[in-house]
């Protein structure tokens, strides 16, 4: 059954609010875990808001990284995955992506969740949520590795440019 859209469009612009807030004050004190805590509501709502299976799973996957992203921030775990593994890149869905500090992963899984829930589900209110998370994960990975967001970005934009037809 669909959720009620009476006072979605003011919560999503509450949120959208939150996390642009999280992402300029994270982004000046280069505090990953404020922008990680402005957008937990957003991800709450995003699983209220989802029905479908997939999507259901997905948006309570997106709160489980949430909730680990917190952890390895605020218990200060570094953990070098490129050391671990022994290669500094990774093969991922045919493009090399670096490795390197475990807390960019959670924020990269909730990229590729984000584009999940935006394109698996048909409420605008559930894609506008998937716009948040996404934006706010790619500033998240920013916050925590430079380096490592210019490799994402640089990524992201030929994936673009290859979905483009000429």
């Amino acid at each position: 059954m669909a959720k009620p859209t009476k006072h979605a469009t003011l919560t999503c612009v509450i949120l959208s609010t939150l996390a642009t807030i999280g992402i300029i004050v994270g982004l000046v004190k280069l505090s990953p875990l404020f922008i990680v805590l402005c957008l937990l509501p957003t991800v709450i709502y995003e699983i209220y808001r989802t029905e479908g299976k997939s999507t259901k799973l997905a948006s309570i996957a997106l709160l489980v990284v949430l909730v680990a992203e917190v952890m390895l921030i605020t218990l200060k775990i570094n953990f070098n995955l490129a050391e671990f593994l022994g290669e500094s890149r990774r093969m991922v869905v045919g493009y090399s992506v670096p490795l390197g500090d475990i807390k960019v992963v959670g924020p990269t899984i909730m990229i590729i969740l984000s584009v999940i829930l935006f394109v698996r589900t048909r409420g605008r209110y559930t894609k506008w949520l998937a716009i948040i998370i996404f934006i706010t994960s790619f500033t998240i990975i920013y916050t925590i590795s430079p380096e490592n967001f210019t490799e994402f970005l640089k990524i992201g934009i030929k994936k673009a440019l290859d979905q483009v037809q000429y």
